[in-house]
């Protein structure tokens, strides 16, 4: 009987990444306290947060460009903050944009973001075909060698989505991370904030558990959840900053919903005969609900 070592199932595509199980070992306050020790060495340096937020408009249509890759590439949350982050501090060591292909230097980006959270890294391929093939794979390759040696390899910060599990988990009382319905809208939620702050150059320099506590506030304020006051104090605790501080940054992150939620009215006229209602802020369901 001839046997093959080869395999052969086929696994069917996926439409969204299946996220893994949560593990109560890699929760908790030690956890928390760790990251908040580790979060500000990979902060960008003050003097390229104060020039990219006097002419943010060249970054956010990077940083939008790169979601929009993630999103085409069905990419798990993580990859996109950690892309973004990558390209921050990679354009920081220098202060000035790369000789090659702005997009190209946004897709390495990507590349390695996807190798570090996946287990099936974003093809080269697609990110060429992406870009409207603007760069080929071997380009690619080469720029991703180059964000590495210029990082000098540590390329495994840590975003805002690195806290939200930690922080739901704490809310719920040791309750299992992001299980329940209630549980998976807030951290539904929370990822479509915290991906939108990572566009926005008001967030840029901000604590990544700043950021992660002040999204996962505006969703219990959007979701109506009962004893609000109370976790809003609890996420301070956690993030160890002022309370006062944490309600000014959700206030911050209120306003730019608004405003991508405003722009994506205005870009988007009723149709005839539509009803257009008046909606306060709230959190939409979907990462592709905002425009960015």
């Amino acid at each position: 009987m001839d046997v093959s070592l080869w395999c052969e199932e086929v696994e069917p595509e996926l439409q969204q990444p299946p996220r893994a199980p949560w593990d109560p070992s890699v929760s908790g306050q030690r956890v928390i306290h760790r990251l908040l020790q580790v979060e500000q060495r990979y902060l960008p340096p003050l003097l390229y947060v104060s020039l990219v937020q006097r002419a943010p408009e060249r970054r956010e249509e990077l940083a939008k460009w790169a979601l929009e890759v993630c999103c085409e590439c069905c990419c798990a949350e993580a990859v996109f903050p950690l892309a973004v982050s990558l390209l921050d501090r990679f354009l920081s060591t220098s202060l000035a944009p790369p000789l090659a292909p702005p997009l190209l230097l946004v897709a390495s980006c990507v590349l390695i973001a996807s190798k570090l959270t996946e287990s099936h890294s974003v093809a080269a391929d697609s990110l060429c075909a992406s870009a409207e093939y603007d760069f080929l794979p071997a380009d690619l390759r080469e720029m991703e060698r180059l964000v590495l040696a210029t990082l000098r390899w540590d390329t495994a910060a840590v975003t805002p989505q690195d806290f939200l599990p930690l922080f739901l988990d704490a809310l719920q009382e040791g309750g299992p991370g992001g299980a329940g319905p209630e549980a998976s809208a807030l951290r539904r939620h929370s990822d479509t904030l915290a991906a939108m702050c990572a566009c926005d150059a008001r967030f840029l320099g901000a604590p990544p558990s700043l950021v992660a506590a002040a999204a996962l506030n505006c969703a219990l304020r959007g979701l109506g959840t009962r004893s609000h006051g109370h976790q809003e104090g609890a996420l301070a605790e956690l993030c160890r900053t002022d309370l006062v501080v944490l309600q000014c940054y959700s206030e911050m992150v209120e306003v730019a919903l608004s405003q991508r939620l405003g722009r994506s009215l205005q870009q988007r006229p009723a149709q005839k005969g539509e009803e257009v209602e008046d909606e306060r802020a709230g959190t939409p369901t979907d990462m592709r609900d905002i425009d960015f």
